[in-house]
């Protein structure tokens, strides 16, 4: 039997991955949120680490109020980088693998094709560098790591498209960013990436997000489309929109090391969130 602490149990991805793996036999989860273990307490997940000694754990916790995290930089860092850094430091003691969750938010956003694992990184505001912070602990203390980055994540919780649909019910026109542009992404599909590389020696950088493009007006556009809703979308510029902290213009990631090293291939985006619409509307759970 091959155990997995899970941080982060409650958000998108923690109930994504406990929901692919329910049937598995081989595998017991040790689920944790804030609530029963701080991750930015030593002490605490080298208590947790030692007694469990598992076979791998698999950090879905993050500070990703992108905005607050402009304005709560010292509370950030300790989830975001301190927390991973604790998690690499107990994994290597026990001889765990370390599957950690990050970001489109290392890059700038200011280049013009998808970004790929090797690219140099450069975040723009708190979000992305205390990310990137988290990765480097990554890299620095755990032997056996994975580090998935991803982007526009959408699951069980809350999420861009379950605030779309809420809003078509009341207005007859959003207003949504035209001009940032990336890849939707659903828990289910960042699951079976985990899984691919969870069993294997294949560590290292991945990006690992849904095939294709758009911007999220596009992607709202599609959303209602698919949900037959006939609320209009007007796309604003990010400047109009006004948010407290910077996003990257262009954070579409390419998965090229999931493309070159393994035999899985992500979903497009618009079967992706196809396949979730259903599931919202109480439609058959895809494999």
């Amino acid at each position: 039997m091959k155990k997995i602490i899970v941080t982060g149990c409650n958000g998108q991805l923690g109930r994504a991955v406990n929901e692919y793996y329910k049937d598995a036999a081989d595998i017991s989860f040790v689920n944790t949120d804030v609530e029963e273990l701080d991750i930015t307490d030593i002490d605490a997940v080298m208590e947790l680490v030692r007694s469990v000694r598992p076979y791998a754990i698999l950090n879905c916790a993050a500070h990703t109020g992108v905005d607050a995290c402009e304005t709560q930089y010292e509370r950030a860092f300790a989830i975001n980088a301190i927390g991973p850094r604790n998690l690499a430091i107990a994994a290597r003691e026990t001889g765990a693998k370390l599957v950690h969750i990050s970001t489109d938010y290392v890059f700038d956003g200011k280049g013009n094709r998808p970004y790929v694992e090797t690219d140099p990184t450069n975040p723009q505001g708190a979000y992305g560098s205390t990310k990137l912070a988290g990765e480097e602990f990554v890299k620095q203390f755990a032997d056996r790591w994975f580090i998935l980055r991803t982007a526009w994540l959408y699951g069980d919780g809350k999420n861009f498209v379950k605030t779309m649909l809420r809003l078509s019910q009341t207005n007859e026109k959003v207003r949504v960013v035209g001009d940032q542009f990336g890849s939707p992404t659903s828990t289910l599909e960042l699951a079976k990436a985990i899984d691919t590389v969870l069993f294997s020696d294949n560590y290292g950088i991945f990006h690992a997000t849904c095939e294709g493009s758009c911007s999220w007006a596009d992607f709202t556009r599609e959303i209602f489309r698919l949900a037959g809703k006939s609320t209009g979308v007007e796309a604003i510029t990010t400047e109009e929109y006004g948010a407290p902290a910077p996003r990257p213009a262009y954070s579409v990631l390419d998965n090229r090391m999931f493309r070159l090293t393994t035999d899985f291939s992500f979903a497009d985006w618009h079967d992706a969130i196809a396949v979730y619409l259903k599931e919202l509307a109480g439609g058959q759970k895809a494999d």
